[in-house]
């Protein structure tokens, strides 16, 4: 029944009928408090819609599902306490390690749950003392390589919808649009700055509200995919032509970003690909997988498609 002994097909075949028969299941219960294992990961993301979290969760399924391990997923929404319910939530389900997106909990908070028994690793997120616990993204790179693709094509008057300011990713895109800026001697312009909130409506209300400001600015550059194709819906309903009157550029690389019109230039954020080394990083550490490399931090590249003109 547990498919770990030598066992002849014959008498293989003869316990799995009698199974059928009786119509019996293994207890997962009885199993995990006989074997100190449950075989299932916990997985805590701040929501559950959109494609940037369905790529993260089937990175982290698919690594798991190949050693026979399960996922029990819950939903943060970016609140401390509703962070913490989920976390103590998996940890009651005696879940064997967690997987841990959270963007509200403080990174002390954090820093004494990693003492902890439950083995817990961080995505998207970097704490220098647990760093080889987090997988993150090297964001502020990622903010710097959008700008500079701007001002690679002449652009002067730059335009920005940033994420929430009090997540680290937001600060950390903003810091490197900034750092881009000072490089090619173009002066920050706070006006020029819109605070959205990671969805559509963000990049939308973002550039009317820029529009609005009456301050000149020939690109928008969105913190993320999905402000940006707000901000293209806004532009077309209000007749600008894109990128003939205005380049816009994303953040995040999402599936959305080549499909719409015109295709957008974006930064590739692997969050997949991160999803999959964080579930390595937990068979590795938790069920002793140890030929499994694991790499802790990722880079960001420019996808160039069709959104930004030279100006």
């Amino acid at each position: 029944m547990n498919k770990n002994a030598k066992v002849s097909e014959k008498t293989l075949k003869k316990v799995q009928d009698a199974m059928d028969q009786l119509g019996y299941r293994p207890n997962a219960i009885a199993q995990s408090l006989a074997s100190n294992r449950s075989n299932s990961v916990g997985i805590l993301v701040s929501e559950l819609h959109g494609p940037f979290y369905g790529s993260m969760l089937s990175g982290i399924e698919a690594e798991l599902r190949g050693s026979q391990k399960h996922a029990i997923i819950a939903a943060g929404h970016s609140e401390e306490e509703t962070e913490k319910e989920g976390i103590e939530f998996l940890i009651s389900r005696r879940c064997d390690a967690l997987i841990l997106h959270v963007e509200a909990v403080s990174d002390e908070y954090l820093v004494d749950l990693v003492k902890n028994e439950v083995p817990i690793v961080l995505i998207n997120r970097f704490i220098p003392a647990i760093a080889d616990n987090c997988i993150s993204l090297n964001n502020e790179l990622g903010g710097y390589l959008a700008a500079k693709a701007i001002l690679e094509q002449g652009h002067k008057e730059v335009a920005y919808i940033s994420g929430p300011n009090w997540k680290m990713d937001a600060s950390d895109r903003l810091k490197g649009h900034k750092k881009a800026l000072q490089e090619f001697n173009v002066t920050y312009n706070p006006k020029l700055t819109y605070e959205g909130d990671y969805q559509e409506v963000g990049g939308s209300d973002g550039l009317e509200y820029l529009l609005n400001s009456k301050q000149p600015f020939t690109a928008v550059i969105c913190a993320n995919d999905e402000m940006a194709s707000g901000a293209m819906t806004f532009a077309r309903e209000h007749r600008i032509s894109i990128p003939k009157e205005l380049s816009i550029i994303g953040f995040d690389n999402i599936i959305l970003a080549q499909y719409i019109y015109p295709k957008l230039t974006t930064i590739d954020y692997p969050i997949k690909q991160m999803g999959q080394m964080a579930a390595r990083w937990i068979l590795k550490n938790t069920f002793k997988q140890t030929d499994l490399e694991v790499k802790n931090v990722f880079e960001p590249k420019l996808i160039t498609r069709d959104s930004i003109l030279a100006h």
